[in-house]
């Protein structure tokens, strides 16, 4: 296939598929438009508002028109457009190809399968998941918050026996007994020593999680497949971990509240890693950070244990990189080829396309307000509108998930009826399951902002907005990978001169267990549950091999799949 038809077919596969207008006659296309003729992104989009004009007469008309555009990778847009009209752009010299929008259903939960790992796969086409086995009897140390042992993902039906090295306990407690471990979680700590009173309030005394975090982390890592989950019907599928025949130890050294950022100490964490050392895990999963290194760490890599951490949440600002010791593999998180497209309506009629989690009903238009400056004030007049947040030099200081954080509390505390948030992307939807999708959150780019506060300012009646419910997209029209804003980036203030982070596997709007359930999390902290699966499936192929060359193994091995 050449450059061309590649790029023809991963439009086909569009970002937006639902029709945007009442008009029968009109639908959406696609139209690409080959390589980029700019490299400033709003200058392709000024391109393709300049193309759709001179088809449609006007450039208001464009605007209402175009749905999406295709401005980083390649040229392109997907725009409503009567079949007339599509075989006039069709003509134009610079449009290589208009084609109808096409419908597709996602059927996984879709890390794995967007790494290449597919779970089915024939025999002569084998791949490393099934060379290892599905990851069968590797044993994977979780130092985190926890784990939900009812939760289908960790069911042990058809494991054989607890392999015989292993050397862990199943430690009892609040909610917790010995048969909450079983065939596949083989073991479970905690530990609350020096931890402060507050931060055990309302906490389960045992290795229940309370915060999700930890149960999330797992079954990431080794979770078995679970048919038919979704979050609120969005990104239904199957929900599965990277090595689903492995076995678990679980270590608590996270505590704190559900829906808090919870924490540990070092004095804790460190005795986790002591004991997971002594029980005999392979690899060592920690989706945690702080200020100091755990130079500890190195004990367990001299007796064969590979050791993941997470490389934290402080971008995209640089040397806020943590758990940067050479001989660790340190992840970053980046997206995948799915998406949440959101579609808002504007008084104008001009639509626009964001990124939430909204499972309502599509809403009635509502009074839209703007606030531009500050995170806590100006709310006493928003209940029972929608919020515009676009601030961007408080994005200078505040890192976006904190903002969000903060942004998404006041609308719910004022009664709001949702918010549309500007950040540095669309993509990175991070802290919006805060929501809960009972009230849209929609994430925009600082440039839909601009377009939105534009239509508030020139509007000559109240500005109002009507969003529609979430629709789960995947496959090439998505582009991804792509680095998340909130992750971490190097160099290390502690150790400058070693490159990190080492890799970057998927960490935004992952879905994996939680409780009961499955639900979404976004951070570093899902990526580096992805790398301990491969780490643990490396492990399993090639017992003999090194932490270092297993590390090795995966930070120089690329694939020259182009997605997006």
């Amino acid at each position: 296939m050449d450059l061309r038809s590649a790029f023809c077919s991963a439009l086909l596969l569009s970002l937006l598929l639902l029709p945007l207008s009442a008009n029968a006659s009109s639908k959406v296309y696609i139209v690409y438009m080959g390589q980029k003729q700019h490299d400033d992104p709003s200058e392709v989009t000024v391109s393709h508002h300049d193309v759709l004009t001179s088809v449609l007469g006007s450039k208001d008309e464009a605007l209402k028109s175009i749905v999406y555009s295709y401005r980083h990778g390649f040229s392109g847009f997907a725009a409503m457009l009567t079949e007339s009209q599509a075989e006039i752009l069709a003509k134009l010299p610079e449009v290589i190809s208009v084609r109808p929008n096409t419908y597709h259903k996602a059927h996984t939960t879709r890390s794995w399968d967007f790494l290449g790992m597919d779970y089915y796969k024939p025999p002569q086409e084998s791949g490393l998941l099934q060379k290892a086995k599905y990851g069968e009897d590797v044993i994977i140390g979780v130092v985190d918050s926890g784990i939900w042992p009812e939760s289908r993902s960790f069911d042990d039906t058809g494991y054989g026996p607890v392999p015989a090295r292993w050397k862990g306990t199943c430690q009892v407690g609040e909610a917790f007994n010995v048969t909450s471990c079983n065939r596949k979680i083989i073991g479970a700590r905690w530990y609350s020593k020096d931890v402060d009173a507050d931060s055990l309030k309302g906490e389960y005394m045992s290795p229940r999680d309370l915060k999700g975090h930890g149960t999330h982390v797992a079954s990431t890592i080794a979770g078995g497949q679970v048919w038919n989950e979704s979050y609120n019907g969005l990104a239904a599928g199957v929900a599965r971990g990277g090595a689903p025949r492995a076995r678990l130890a679980i270590y608590k050294v996270l505590w704190g509240q559900s829906g808090t950022t919870g924490g540990g100490t070092s004095a804790g964490i460190l005795k986790a890693i002591d004991d997971a050392i002594n029980d005999g895990v392979d690899v060592l999963s920690l989706s945690l950070g702080g200020s100091s290194e755990f130079m500890e760490t190195l004990h367990a890599v001299e007796r064969g244990i590979s050791v993941v951490f997470a490389a934290g949440n402080y971008g995209p600002m640089p040397q806020t990189v943590q758990n940067a010791v050479p001989w660790v593999t340190t992840v970053a998180a980046s997206t995948i080829d799915r998406s949440f497209p959101t579609l808002m309506t504007f008084g104008n009629n001009e639509k626009l396309v964001g990124q939430s989690f909204y499972s309502g009903n599509s809403s009635d238009f509502q009074e839209l307000v703007w606030i531009g400056s500050t995170l806590d004030g100006g709310t006493s007049n928003v209940t029972g509108k929608i919020i515009l947040f676009y601030a961007p030099t408080v994005m200078l200081s505040t890192p976006p998930r904190d903002a969000l954080g903060a942004i998404i509390n006041i609308t719910v505390e004022a009664r709001a009826k949702g918010l549309i948030f500007a950040q540095y992307t669309a993509n990175n939807l991070d802290s919006v399951t805060a929501c809960k999708g009972t009230i849209p959150c929609v994430l925009v780019d600082f440039e839909m902002a601009r377009r939105i506060i534009f239509y508030m300012q020139t509007s000559t009646r109240t500005p109002v907005v009507k969003v529609s419910p979430t629709m789960t997209v995947t496959g090439n029209g998505v582009l991804s990978p792509r680095v998340a804003a909130f992750s971490s980036r190097g160099p290390s203030e502690t150790f400058p001169a070693i490159l990190k982070p080492d890799v970057a596997a998927p960490g935004v709007s992952i879905l994996a267990a939680n409780g009961d359930s499955y639900a979404f999390n976004s951070g570093t902290s899902m990526a580096c549950p992805h790398v301990s699966a491969v780490t643990a499936l490396l492990k399993s192929v090639y017992p003999h091999w090194s932490p270092a060359m297993i590390k090795s193994a995966i930070v120089t091995t690329v694939s020259c799949s182009v997605r997006g």
